[in-house]
């Protein structure tokens, strides 16, 4: 049982994890002080991950009011680790709410956000800076001028994007391989049995321009977990998502069948709910690693297990009919079928052969042979 198995992130030489930590829960101050670790309960944490293999570690600025960054970067001091680390963070989020430009991803606060990050961490570069939310104001180019001169500048090594439109992602892709900027090489999105969107466009988008995705909240907040219940008047059940931490979270009749179908594949293959949902989601296509968080060491063992576990075709068959989201046009107009239909009516295609080649004929001039 160990995380020392590494993807390439995206269309690059960076080799991660197949399971980040997330540390969003490092500290207890600011929005997510309520489960918050204090540093005794964060460093266990912390060093469990590094003594399975893990490299690949997500922070942000917004997290805990900047308690994880500050905790990490003492962390990583201790352990003498800065360098074998693909160290994330992110910005957008305000880190001061009386001025204007201390958020959104406009090149000021860019600056002034990786700049903060760095004395945080201790360190003086980023593996990988990605913006954090898109904020529907500021130009695209202005972003990735601002990405291209901080990696000039030694600030960062790589570039990515999380949470934002599948056409923005393309958009600032394509741009950046058209003016020569640095590229994009993540996608940090939510995904998990219970949130399956991203399938529709962003998969095949980091698939098809270089953007390896990293999961976030792969276990629903910890709803796949199966601490949680349907007691016919909503979620019962102690955690995140028991009273106010539950506000902005409604689960439907599909998802609670879902949960039902999840304990079934657990208990046939003898492992636990959330072990299965975490497989799942790590051996998805397009996805480079999920970023889990713990509230122990012993629950970060118990995820990292989750990469032992063998999803036979036929119970992964069964999780994906329990979960799989209708779409709608025009997304079922590509299905092969549909297109088999409409597009090559009465035309039979089909693999070439074995061993095929094709006639290579030479063109001869008019009456010169």
């Amino acid at each position: 049982m160990s995380l020392d198995q590494y993807y390439l992130l995206g269309r690059s030489g960076l080799r991660v994890s197949r399971l980040a930590l997330g540390t969003m829960n490092f500290g207890i101050g600011g929005f997510h002080a309520s489960y918050g670790k204090t540093e005794d309960e964060a460093r266990p944490i912390f060093r469990r991950y590094l003594d399975a293999g893990g490299n690949f570690v997500d922070t942000a600025d917004f997290y805990t009011a900047g308690e994880s960054e500050t905790l990490l970067g003492k962390l990583i001091a201790e352990t003498g680790t800065r360098d074998r680390l693909v160290l994330t963070s992110k910005f957008t989020n305000s880190v001061d709410p009386g001025d204007p430009n201390a958020g959104g991803n406009g090149r000021k606060h860019i600056v002034r956000a990786v700049e903060a990050s760095l004395r945080r961490l201790r360190t003086d570069y980023l593996d990988l800076y990605l913006l954090h939310t898109w904020d529907r104001i500021t130009p695209v180019e202005e972003v990735l001028r601002t990405f291209d001169d901080l990696t000039r500048a030694g600030k960062i090594r790589y570039a990515g994007l999380s949470d934002v439109p599948a056409w923005y992602a393309a958009r600032a892709q394509t741009l950046a391989e058209a003016h020569s900027l640095v590229p994009m090489i993540n996608l940090q999105l939510p995904y998990s049995l219970v949130e399956r969107t991203i399938e529709a466009e962003h998969v095949p988008l980091g698939q098809t321009l270089g953007l390896g995705i990293t999961a976030w909240s792969p276990l629903a907040g910890g709803f796949l977990t199966g601490k949680y219940r349907n007691s016919g008047k909503g979620l019962t059940g102690e955690g995140r998502l028991s009273g106010e931490g539950g506000v902005g979270y409604e689960w439907t009749d599909q998802q609670w069948e879902l949960l039902a179908k999840l304990e079934s594949v657990a208990d046939a293959l003898g492992v636990t709910m959330a072990q299965v949902a975490l497989n799942w989601v790590a051996t998805q296509p397009g996805v480079a690693s999920a970023i889990v968080g713990a509230s122990s060491a012993e629950q970060l063992s118990s995820s990292v297990a989750a990469l032992d576990v063998e999803l036979p075709a036929e119970l992964r068959a069964e999780l994906d009919a329990a979960s799989a989201v209708p779409l709608g046009k025009p997304y079922t107009m590509f299905t092969p079928q549909y297109q088999s239909w409409m597009i090559n009516t009465g035309v039979r295609l089909g693999d070439k052969p074995p061993g095929y080649h094709p006639v290579v004929r030479n063109w001869v001039p008019e009456n010169q042979g």
